[in-house]
């Protein structure tokens, strides 16, 4: 079950909810704002998770970036092993981002299939939303 908080995101996580031992999902914009999460959080722990999640696309960015010797790089997954489980984080072209947390059981590859099934459906919506005018409304 997904907790809504900007519209219904049901559609996104709920799916993400279905790989085996999956607790909990966030979408987030990019710069850490929670759109939607799963009810295993409470708002609060959403915000944490979507803060700290931005934080970590960042530095990811920086620290691919300089490993490159460039001065930026695009992340296209993180993912952070931990004695508790796992974190995925998938960032969308249209400033979004999917972050998932499997406990140690989960099995990886069938959570990052999923994750990014999701993140290409939200990138399809994307591209389907009719185009917005300059002033926030439908164009003329």
């Amino acid at each position: 079950m997904t907790g809504r908080e900007a519209g219904d995101t049901a559609w996104v996580l709920d799916p993400i909810l279905e790989v085996p031992h999956v607790v909990a999902a966030v979408l987030l914009t990019r710069d850490g704002l929670v759109t939607g999460y799963t009810d295993r959080l409470t708002q609060p722990s959403a915000e944490r998770v979507a803060a700290i999640t931005s934080t970590v696309q960042g530095a990811c960015r920086t620290a691919a970036a300089a490993f490159a010797d460039r001065e930026r790089a695009e992340v296209r997954q993180v993912v952070i092993e931990s004695d508790h489980g796992y974190v995925l984080i998938v960032p969308t072209d249209h400033g979004t981002c999917v972050a998932a947390y499997g406990d140690v059981e989960v099995r990886l590859d069938l959570l990052a299939h999923r994750v990014h099934s999701q993140v290409a459906r939200l990138g399809e919506k994307a591209m389907a939303a009719a185009p917005r005018g300059t002033d926030g409304g439908a164009p003329e």
